[in-house]
């Protein structure tokens, strides 16, 4: 029997655009209005913020409460005091827990902020661990998803940070570029990350994807989830026609 005539057959091109229709698609909006075309063009997930100019800040509490009161897709909110590096002083990390009780004590419209997302790094590049555990605790208390964000693609060394941070537990998801300048070109780092993750996290490729190139992102990487600011990747993940 011609295997390629079985019914039952599925093939490569069929497997990849399975993935990505069921690819979560995380859009990174700067405020109210951002936010509800993100919601309305089909993002499976938000992730709040403010300054994108400047690599996105703790956005104020008001636009918080006002975006988890509006959207019925999870919301995750941006935990990052300044931009700049991502060494923080004593003050900077209390301001961090602060802002994290804050998320996880919030309830508006019967609707509450389902994650936050931080990341500390120590001067000499390696993942504050002492920190990020605390982080990580008071996020657990409110039942809050974890993700941790771009500061490792800062850090001296991207893998050995991924195992640092494996090595505490608690984290969902870390959001990368593999280090590069943008994620279609650190994919080979993404792809290697998600090897060693081995489903024990999520790797989450961001930074510089586009409705050209978040297939070729996905597909390079195997990655499930992805993360971006334009709400063209929306469609083009979602497009059943391959790139």
């Amino acid at each position: 029997m011609n295997t390629y005539k079985n019914k039952k057959y599925i093939s490569k091109l069929e497997i990849a655009k399975r993935r990505f229709m069921n690819m979560t698609i995380e859009i990174c909006c700067d405020g109210f209005e951002k936010a509800l075309s993100a919601c309305a063009a089909g993002a499976d997930r938000i992730e709040l913020c403010q300054e994108l100019a400047i690599g996105g800040t703790t956005p104020p509490y008001e636009t918080i409460r006002k975006v988890v009161g509006a959207l019925n897709i999870p919301v995750n909110v941006l935990i990052r005091p300044r931009g700049g590096d991502f060494v923080y002083a004593h003050s900077e990390v209390e301001q961090i827990m602060d802002d994290i009780r804050f998320c996880g004590e919030l309830r508006e419209n019967g609707r509450r902020v389902n994650g936050v997302v931080f990341g500390m790094l120590q001067k000499d590049g390696s993942i504050d661990l002492v920190a990020t555990e605390r982080m990580i605790a008071e996020a657990r208390h409110y039942s809050l998803s974890t993700t941790f964000h771009r500061a490792i693609d800062e850090s001296a060394d991207i893998l050995k940070s991924l195992e640092a941070i494996m090595s505490i537990g608690g984290i969902d998801r870390i959001l990368t570029s593999g280090g590069a300048t943008d994620a279609y070109s650190g994919k080979m780092v993404i792809a290697e990350m998600v090897c060693m993750a081995h489903g024990r996290l999520s790797i989450m490729a961001g930074c510089g994807v586009t409705a050209a190139n978040a297939k070729a992102i996905a597909a390079a990487t195997g990655i499930n989830e992805i993360h971006g600011s334009r709400l063209e990747i929306i469609s083009a993940m979602r497009s059943m026609h391959t790139r």
